[in-house]
């Protein structure tokens, strides 16, 4: 397999640090790596296979002989910078939420729609949002099974969804409470997030849903080509450092067991059924944080369906940097190689 001019928009963040050790870790056909940030990371170096590489400014001209981009920046850098290198011939894999719902651009979470990534006309393609990517991957082969209908998703988003900036105050909080002393400004979370919740992440837009919110519905129709799927979905803040759980409830066309879904589950890609009640185990963010598969667990009947057996109600967990961004970006990148 030919070496790949791989560059990495946002290397130094927590994602693009991530982006990093799984181009490693899946033994990508890496030849040359271009890590890319902004100014004020210029000459730091980064470890990779054992080399430390130095960064260079993100611009434009970054981007000559690049052959795939991972983009690990925010929704600005991203529209202004991501054009120009697919301009320049590189592929661009986008991290941020600049680009998810164009329709010349694929959306994708190879597990559910790895078709998609051939035809990319922009030479862009999205990596879905954290929580999407996480709840998705186990509802698909049920809905291959049973035919989504509905869905009734509750996520509990760790800091890391936040970025470093959300894993350092984690930290501190938790830290000065521990000390006994007072929180202060709590940036850049709207209030103090140890030892509580926040239900609101993103904007506030259509009908009083955030932004996080909308994008599980948008996105999700998008990704498995459901576009009359319906979606609600409140989205909380909670104290956790990198791994974000959903209480789902999805409703079916036709009928389908607990039983029949563990089955299905069981042998998913990207999947690890951890559903053993009488055993005290279920997913849980400690355990499925700094891997890549999808914790699923918690399955039961939905006991307000009115017909009792088109609709189940199911636990899952996923780590957010990786799954939920850096892994998911790179396996899309594995597609194009």
């Amino acid at each position: 397999m030919a070496g790949k001019t791989v560059a990495i928009l946002g290397a130094t963040g927590v994602v693009g640090t991530q982006m990093l050790e799984c181009l490693e870790e899946r033994d990508f056909p890496v030849e040359k790596l271009v890590p890319l940030a902004s100014e004020r990371s210029v000459g730091k170096k980064v470890a990779f296979r054992g080399e430390e590489v130095e960064v260079q400014l993100a611009c434009p001209e970054a981007f000559e002989g690049v052959d795939i981009v991972l983009g690990a920046a925010g929704d600005a850098t991203a529209k202004e910078l991501l054009p120009e290198a697919a301009k320049r011939g590189a592929v661009c894999v986008d991290n941020s939420h600049a680009f998810r719902l164009n329709e010349d651009v694929p959306l994708v979470v190879p597990e559910i729609n790895s078709a998609d990534i051939a035809d990319h006309p922009r030479n862009i393609i999205a990596n879905p949002n954290c929580a999407t990517i996480i709840g998705l991957v186990p509802v698909w082969p049920l809905h291959q099974k049973a035919g989504l209908k509905r869905l009734i998703v509750s996520t509990y988003q760790a800091a890391s969804g936040a970025g470093m900036p959300g894993l350092k105050e984690l930290e501190r909080e938790s830290r000065v409470l521990a000390e006994g002393g007072e929180i202060g400004e709590t940036k850049p979370f709207t209030y103090q997030l140890a030892y509580n919740l926040i239900p609101q992440i993103g904007g506030f837009k259509d009908e009083m849903y955030t932004s996080e919110e909308l994008k599980m519905q948008n996105e999700g129709r998008k990704i498995m080509h459901l576009p009359e799927v319906r979606v609600n979905c409140t989205c909380v803040r909670v104290p956790v450092m990198r791994s974000h759980s959903e209480s789902i409830t999805a409703e079916f066309e036709r009928p389908i067991t607990p039983d029949e879904a563990r089955e299905i589950l069981a042998s998913a890609p990207g999947v690890k059924v951890v559903d053993d009640p009488e055993q005290l185990q279920y997913p849980m963010p400690l355990d499925t944080s700094d891997q890549d598969l999808v914790y699923v667990g918690r399955i039961r009947r939905d006991l307000s369906a009115p017909d009792g057996v088109n609709a189940l109600t199911f636990w899952c967990c996923g780590d957010q940097i990786r799954k939920g961004a850096a892994t998911n970006a790179v396996q899309i990148a594995e597609y194009l190689v």
